[in-house]
């Protein structure tokens, strides 16, 4: 079992080893992620619409 310092200590040298991403990159993933999460919503919403007028149609014969 390690000590709580051994593991923090692990931690740190394991922080070291991780490559950030630049600015730029990271603004164009968060943009990508906004529009496919908007397309989807978009998707969702249409079909739901779409459901939504068939069950209504058929509720109301």
């Amino acid at each position: 079992m390690y000590s709580p310092l051994t593991y923090l200590k692990h931690v740190r040298e394991e922080f070291s080893h991780i490559v950030w991403p630049s600015n730029q990159t990271a603004l164009a993933h968060t943009l990508v992620v906004i529009f496919i999460a908007l397309v989807i919503a978009l998707v969702v919403g249409l079909l739901d619409y779409i459901f939504g007028l068939g069950v209504s149609s058929f509720i109301i014969r």
